[in-house]
């Protein structure tokens, strides 16, 4: 069957849906059971918002959730409205990222009512999401991605919390938020330090923490380093903490070259992301008179 033709059985079902609530409402109806027929508008309006899923139909298939939502709320099914509210969050994602979040918040509260903030952090990385790739938005995102690891570590689960803590470092630092972003690295790197399965890592989020020292000031990020490798002996021997002291000599000595090849050998092993260039670049604009490129 072709999009129109299941768009047609999708508007015969609404239509259906529509008339099950009217008779709902009726005399009669409230005296035999007009809940059923409220309960069967909900399966109705759910059936209509797939097959508006199927023609690709995005913002009809939202609306039918939506409306399977309020029925479910009127009947008290909290559970049921709320995974019909996550449904047309998911649908209006492909047409209307902002409705997306308007229906994503509204099962949210329902979670958060309910005692189920696993869920309700869940759904807030989704929002998070949005925000940074629909709508463009990072301080909304970051805001999201705080909220989700609130809930997480309400719930104890820590390493679900980190990682929404790690996305919150990362744009904050982007946004020039560089202290915010040095105690979330730090408290991450520490935590990650005790454990044998993320050791590691720390090591990463020291070399972030102290980039970000030194977008702010040369002695700081100095003595954060030392810092660090006091509280992390593992770290004064990684590539990473070699880079930093390497850079701080080269911009101690304001020496734009040597900055720029200490960098350059560090890349040819660990590729820089995104970020890690961002930041080695604004560092590296802070030494007299340079406006070049990193590489």
């Amino acid at each position: 069957m072709d999009n129109s033709g299941k768009e047609a059985e999708a508007m015969a079902l609404l239509a259906e849906a529509e008339r099950k609530v009217k008779n709902s409402q009726s005399f009669f109806s409230g005296l035999f059971g007009g809940s059923s027929k409220v309960e069967e508008a909900c399966e109705i309006y759910a059936r209509a918002a797939n097959m508006f899923k199927m023609a690709k139909n995005w913002s009809a298939a939202g609306n039918a959730f939506c409306q399977a939502a309020q029925l479910h709320l009127q009947l008290q099914s909290k559970h049921d409205a709320a995974t019909c509210f996550v449904d047309a969050g998911n649908a209006f994602k492909k047409a209307d990222p902002q409705e997306a979040i308007n229906c994503l918040m509204r099962a949210i509260e329902i979670y958060t009512d309910m005692g189920r903030f696993t869920i309700a952090a869940k759904h807030h990385i989704s929002i998070a999401e949005i925000y940074e790739t629909e709508l463009v938005d990072i301080e909304k995102a970051i805001a999201h991605y705080e909220q989700s690891a609130d809930y997480y570590k309400g719930e104890e689960s820590n390493s679900s919390a980190n990682k929404c803590l790690l996305k919150v470092a990362g744009y904050a630092a982007q946004l020039e938020q560089y202290q915010k972003a040095i105690d979330i690295y730090e408290q991450v790197g520490t935590t990650a330090m005790d454990s044998p399965l993320l050791k590691y890592s720390a090591k990463d989020y020291f070399f972030k923490a102290a980039l970000c020292h030194f977008c702010i000031d040369m002695l700081n990020a100095k003595l954060a380093v030392q810092k660090y490798e006091e509280l992390f002996p593992a770290f004064s021997d990684s590539r990473e903490c070699k880079l930093m002291k390497k850079l701080l000599e080269a911009h101690e000595e304001q020496n734009v070259d040597g900055y720029t090849e200490a960098v350059k050998e560090y890349d040819s092993i660990s590729r820089l992301d995104q970020w890690l260039t961002t930041m080695l670049l604004r560092v590296k604009k802070t030494i007299q008179g340079d406006e070049e490129d990193l590489r």
